[in-house]
């Protein structure tokens, strides 16, 4: 008689318990519900994502697939708890299906109390001990004791201070002791976790490898001294410094610690490819007062080995065109940045006005920090224009002004992101002034200053906030050229009137704007992405006034369409001017930031 083979009876256990459920038939899953952790929507995420059931969700399955499933749910979900330090949980799986067998999967869950940091040891051994920086991070590593041991936050931390070893120069760091103890029945997590920094190393010598530019041009950039400590932030400057050159195209910094030297110098090595010589840029243009037009552009990023760059921009309009060309120069000393000279000449004869205007600019412009840039010029202006016309001859009146005066401005950017700001604030500011007989006309001094806050409200919404003042101190404001008059009105001013429509004007019939002493907008803008994707809406209220004496607000409402493009904000706005109820509406297409 052949031995028989007994039936394990844990397997015995097993088809017991299994055996209510084995009754079911095929079926297809629709629906998974958790309940249980609604109050930590990243705890959800994470046991939903860990369910094999997710494979299965519209499919057809046989009744032994569906009972697998279905017992590795609940084993999955309590390893999935695990990482947020929930070990001990109770979870029950159940399911229901409808009449076509379409089966909704639910996970009760229960989290139990949660693993919480009994034992906590974080140091640095070695130099590093000593460094403040290090010290600080210390102070804020997470978890510690008493609180829920997550292990995400656990690795974030421990993975920060070993980036931030390598970023200060402690190439030689390496773990003493790397441990976490959990013990379930205690629910409790013990810590230990120490570095040992080694040395820290210094800036040795930097090498830039490129093609074309003389030596020592590109030196000027490094900032740091050799033997000064190593500091990552050393290099990310220098990267920025290089990319806002604009004559590469891979910029590639690499430090060579395997190659340090005996006293712990570390090498630099800059590999950079050049970036096409010439752009050239053309389009078309059209404005209801310039009229069609044709836009040409060439800029030569890099004249000769000194890094001299030159520039060509014309804009040829029926009724507006301009020329401007500006040579510019490498100022590594001091402060980056750029000596540069320009010519510009200026036509309009429209309705408006008939002007012309011819300006010589030398300037020098620099990088104060990582938030402000700054630019001196001195600047020689001619400017002829005339609004009406000789009643007897029939020609025109012309007056004549010659400016010659230094500018010095400022632009600030603290925000997040520039090409798309949610959060942060912007600026600039411009002070300008001449005298009689010291080359300008008429004595005058005129300050004029812009401003945006921005701040977002959830992932999809955000509020911007912006405003413009200036004003000008002068006993001839007829002799001040309408190109240094202040006007208001536009996309850039108040929406809901046309560019230059709000100010002084000449007397009627013509009605022309003068351009005034003063300028005061303001502007509140809400808006709102469908999604927080890439489309969306905006409403805004603006106000404000160009005058001489009296401020005498106008004000303007309205709407617009956004689409958050690869190269920055596209915006269209219809608008309305309230002062006006017979007014036109007005439309606005503007592309850019606007820091």
């Amino acid at each position: 008689m052949p031995p028989q083979r007994r039936i394990p009876s844990s397997l015995i256990c097993l088809l017991l318990a299994l055996a209510p459920s084995l009754a079911l038939a095929r079926g297809t899953i629709q629906k998974i519900e958790i309940n249980g952790l609604e109050s930590e929507p990243e705890v959800e995420q994470n046991v939903r994502l860990a369910l094999g059931l997710n494979d299965a969700m519209g499919k057809e399955q046989g009744e032994s697939r569906l009972e697998l499933l279905l017992f590795n749910a609940e084993r999955e979900a309590r390893r999935a708890l695990e990482p947020f330090g929930y070990y001990a949980p109770t979870i029950v799986v159940d399911s229901t299906r409808d009449e076509e067998d379409r089966i909704t999967v639910t996970l009760q869950v229960d989290k139990g109390e949660p693993v919480r940091v009994r034992d906590w040891r974080v140091e640095i051994a070695g130099p590093g001990g000593e460094d403040k920086y290090l010290q600080q991070d210390l102070e804020l590593f997470q978890p510690r004791q008493g609180e829920r041991f997550d292990h995400a936050v656990y690795e974030e931390h421990k993975d920060g201070i070993t980036r931030r070893l390598a970023e200060r120069g402690y190439f030689d760091a390496d773990f003493l002791s790397r441990e976490v103890r959990v013990s379930r029945a205690e629910s409790a997590a013990d810590i230990d976790l120490v570095w040992d920094s080694g040395f820290r190393y210094d800036m040795g010598p930097t090498t830039f490898d490129q093609p074309y530019f003389r030596p020592g041009l590109l030196e000027k950039l490094v900032t740091w001294e050799e033997g000064s400590y190593y500091h990552e932030g050393k290099l990310d400057r220098l990267r920025e410094s290089l990319v806002r050159l604009d004559y590469f195209s891979a910029i590639d910094i690499q430090p060579k610690p395997e190659e340090a030297t005996e006293d712990l110098r570390v090498p630099v090595d800059v590999n950079l490819v050049m970036a096409k010589r010439n752009i050239y840029t053309a389009g078309l243009s059209y404005g209801t007062e310039s009229g069609t037009g044709v836009r040409l552009g060439v800029e030569r990023r890099y004249v000769n080995d000194r890094g001299h760059k030159l520039n060509w921009d014309l804009d040829w309009a029926q009724k507006r065109k301009s020329f401007l060309t500006q040579y510019r120069i490498p100022a590594f000393a001091w402060l980056d940045g750029w000596y540069g000279f320009s010519v510009g000449f200026y036509d309009e004869q429209t309705d408006y006005i008939d002007l012309r205007n011819v300006k010589l600019v030398a300037s020098r412009s620099g990088e104060i920090s990582e938030r402000w840039t700054a630019v001196a010029s001195l600047n020689a202006l001619r400017e002829r224009w005339s609004y009406d016309m000789d009643t007897a001859t029939g020609s025109r009146l012309y007056t004549y002004s010659t400016l010659l005066y230094p500018e010095i401005s400022g632009t600030y950017a603290d925000v997040d992101d520039r090409l798309f700001p949610r959060r942060g604030i912007s600026g600039t500011i411009a002070v300008r002034g001449g005298v009689e007989n010291l080359g300008s006309d008429t004595s005058f001094v005129q300050v004029h200053g812009t401003g945006t806050w921005y701040r977002p409200f959830g992932v999809a919404d955000r509020l911007i906030v912006r405003g413009e003042a200036g004003t000008t101190w002068t006993g001839e404001l007829v002799a001040m050229p309408p190109s240094l008059r202040f006007f208001a009105g536009g996309d850039r001013s108040i929406r809901g009137y046309a560019w230059r429509e709000v100010g002084p004007r000449t007397p009627p019939p013509d009605n022309f704007a003068l351009g005034a002493r003063r300028v005061v907008t303001a502007s509140v803008e809400y808006e709102h992405y469908f999604k927080g994707g890439p489309w969306g809406g905006a409403a805004f209220v603006d106000a404000g006034d160009a005058f001489d004496d009296d401020f005498s607000p106008r004000v303007g409402i309205g709407i617009g369409a956004r689409w958050r493009s690869p190269v920055g904000p596209v915006r269209i706005d219809i608008a309305h001017g309230l002062d006006d109820p017979d007014s036109s509406f007005q439309i606005y297409l503007s592309l850019g930031a606007n820091l």
